[in-house]
């Protein structure tokens, strides 16, 4: 047993990845974007607010700081501005020249990037940054102190620089709620989208199930077989066309067989007319070939010609008999356990084929199997009058035992001839009716129904007839016939029907 990942072979398991895939990356694409959006206006607004607060702090205490300020000065300073956070969060410096404060004594102030006092020092803009160490972030702000400008005037640097940083614990924290409820949001969006995947692949796939149904039923024989059309959406019409398409196939069909039942009718009733007029006449030629030594040489050679002519008649007639009945489904098999050895010994002997058939055969009581022995004589008549007559000698007629591709018990019977065998392009036609392989011969002993008429009396045994030339040379025969092992010679099925007929078959004509 073989395991693995499944096929995706189903058109519902495709849906519902499709609308899975599609949901997962619509979910994922607004939830960045929503993402990005609410994390740019929350720390916006939190640093725009740092910097509003850190402006108006600085400037209603800048008037306070002398100036030139001294480091103690600076210090004072640095504490005053970062006692306007409610928080007690920030941490000031102050800088002026070479001199430097802090809010809090000690502290080295990482944060502050060369970035960030450059830019101060360049401009008297107010400048920030965000700074990550680690698993934390700070906002770094950096601004210039001026003095009042008067009437008219632009402000003044005055050398004093001012740094502040605050920890954003709380942006992040906001930031990380925000995470979480865009991926709680993921899960019900997925969950709609299997629902609703389902719910689309079952109105697909309800008229598709149906077409498959239908389809189903033309193939097993009922033509009378439509679709319920519903909506006018592209299955809908789907179905439409189905339905003028098995309603044109039945009229087809329709057609069809009765142009056939009355061929079959047309060629029973003429074969059944034929055959008063032939005994008649088969009765006068017999009549005239007894006398035909006391004829002149011309008159008893139309005789004679006639006489050969009114017997290959009969024997078309028949055999088109036969085969109506085949056709008919009227043909009757009465089945019985024979020696299937003997059974051949005494078709050859019937014809005077003993000495001119090489026999490769179980001695009697070897093989025994459940057959029609009036059907099983035709089939081998017919296979060996076949070689006898577009093959060479030697003839050889094997039977013996095989096993089939189930196992099942087979008797196996193989007619060789070595003659030129069969041209590869006339293989597929040997049993049809009336196919004669060398077209230009327009008249031939046979009739081009005897091997069609194996071929039936094989089918009805429930066995198979093939066709092949052998790699010595030569045309082979075999023929594949059921040996049922569970069957007594008392289980044989009987019917009553008409005796038939010894067709001695043409084939390769």
């Amino acid at each position: 047993m073989r395991f693995g990942p499944p096929r995706l072979s189903g058109l519902r398991a495709r849906l519902v990845v499709g609308f899975v895939l599609v949901a997962a990356l619509s979910a994922t694409f607004t939830g960045a974007l929503t993402f990005r959006e609410a994390r740019t206006g929350v720390l916006r607004q939190s640093q725009d607010a740092v910097i509003e607060l850190l402006r108006t702090q600085t400037n209603r205490l800048a008037p306070e700081l002398g100036y030139p300020p001294d480091e103690a000065g600076l210090r004072r300073f640095a504490a005053d501005v970062a006692r306007a956070d409610p928080a007690g969060e920030w941490r000031v410096m102050a800088t002026f020249g070479d001199l430097s404060a802090t809010s809090v004594p000690g502290d080295p102030f990482r944060e502050l990037t060369p970035a960030v006092r450059g830019a101060v020092e360049r401009s008297l803009a107010t400048v920030f940054q965000r700074v990550g160490s680690g698993d934390h972030t700070s906002l770094v702000v950096g601004m210039s102190v001026t003095f009042a400008p008067a009437v008219g005037d632009s402000p003044r640097p005055s050398g004093v620089h001012l740094f502040l940083t605050v920890p954003q614990t709380a942006e992040r924290a906001t930031v990380d709620a925000l995470v979480t409820a865009i991926e709680r949001a993921a899960v019900p969006a997925l969950t709609l989208a299997v629902l609703l995947a389902l719910l689309a692949a079952r109105g697909v796939l309800r008229p598709v199930r149906a077409l498959r149904r239908a389809t189903r039923s033309i193939a097993e024989g009922r033509l009378d077989t439509r679709l319920a059309v519903h909506g006018s959406d592209e299955l809908a019409e789907l179905s439409r066309t189905f339905n003028d398409t098995a309603a044109a196939l039945e009229r087809s069909v329709a057609e069809l067989r009765g142009v056939e039942a009355r061929a079959r009718r047309f060629a029973a009733d003429v074969s059944h007319e034929l055959r008063t007029p032939l005994a008649a006449m088969s009765v006068v030629t017999d009549v005239l070939h007894e006398d035909a030594a006391r004829l002149d040489a011309d008159t008893a050679t139309a005789v004679r010609l006639i006489g050969e002519e009114t017997v290959k008649l009969a024997r078309l007639v028949d055999d088109l008999m036969e085969i109506s009945r085949f056709d008919a489904g009227a043909a009757q098999v009465h089945l019985d356990e024979i020696d299937l050895a003997e059974s051949l010994r005494h078709t050859l002997a019937a014809r005077a084929w003993t000495d001119t058939v090489d026999c490769d055969l179980p001695p009697p009581g070897a093989l025994r199997g459940r057959v029609d022995p009036r059907r099983l004589d035709v089939v081998v008549a017919n296979l060996v009058g076949n070689a006898l007559r577009h093959g060479a000698r030697p003839v050889r007629l094997r039977l013996c035992e095989d096993a089939g591709p189930d196992g099942q018990r087979q008797a196996v019977i193989e007619v060789l001839d070595s003659g030129p065998g069969i041209a590869e392009e006339v293989l597929p036609y040997v049993f049809d009716r009336f196919y004669k392989s060398d077209a230009a011969r327009t008249r031939t002993e046979g009739s081009g129904l005897g091997l069609a008429i194996t071929a039936e009396n094989i089918r009805v045994h429930g066995g198979t007839v093939r066709a092949g030339n052998r790699p010595e040379g030569g045309a082979v025969f075999t023929v594949r016939l059921p040996l049922p092992e569970d069957e007594s010679p008392g289980d044989a099925p009987s019917a009553d029907g008409s005796a038939g007929h010894r067709s001695f078959g043409e084939g390769r004509s």
